[in-house]
């Protein structure tokens, strides 16, 4: 089976899952800045949640630009994906309402983790369908920062149990490290890329 079927359920499941985020919203009552700072937990969680999710649709596209034709495999390992990101509007949700508190922190990270997992399994499951001369394996190279951002998850998770804040940070920082483009992989999928 070729790819466009797969990339488009999983477009519409991340648009869905950006537009649940957006819905949970807090509007303020009155048109001051004074009624909109209680918003602003809620708008700094959508925001670091929308970001994430934003990599990874970025990544998701890029990865099936190298990719020929999908097995059952992939369809199962992509669907573990987009559960995992699917959990996000709701881990969200709890870090804003709860402000931060330590469990709810805890348990974004370990989403995060699930969804950083998931992702590495999908490109395993590319890999396997694709061999060893696969495009996906070569553009993805040693892979630094997906190997070092589980790593960070966990040093994460386990900084909440001690303050929470230390967790948020460093999930903040995976994030910005994933904003930063690698040019090198956006030349490969250029050079290689199978159809627009």
């Amino acid at each position: 089976m070729r790819t466009g079927r797969l990339e488009a359920f999983s477009d519409g499941v991340l648009a869905i899952l950006i537009t649940i985020m957006v819905l949970e919203l807090k509007v303020p009552e009155e048109p001051t800045f004074e009624a909109l700072r209680p918003s602003l937990v809620g708008l700094l969680t959508y925001l670091l949640s929308f970001v994430y999710i934003g990599i990874y649709w970025n990544n998701h596209h890029h990865m099936f630009q190298l990719v020929r034709h999908v097995s059952g495999a992939i369809l199962w390992a992509n669907l573990g994906l987009l559960f995992m990101l699917s959990l996000v509007p709701f881990t969200t949700a709890w870090m804003d309402d709860t402000r931060f508190a330590q469990l709810p922190v805890v348990v974004y990270g370990i989403n995060l983790l699930g969804a950083a997992i998931a992702y590495y399994v999908l490109q395993l499951t590319v890999f396997r369908r694709d061999g060893p001369d696969g495009l996906l394996r070569q553009a993805v190279g040693r892979d630094l920062k997906g190997k070092l951002s589980p790593v960070v998850y966990v040093l994460g998770i386990l900084g909440s149990l001690v303050a929470p804040w230390i967790g948020v940070l460093a999930y903040v920082a995976v994030a910005v490290t994933w904003l930063v483009p690698d040019r090198r992989a956006e030349r490969f999928v250029h050079d290689h890329a199978l159809e627009d």
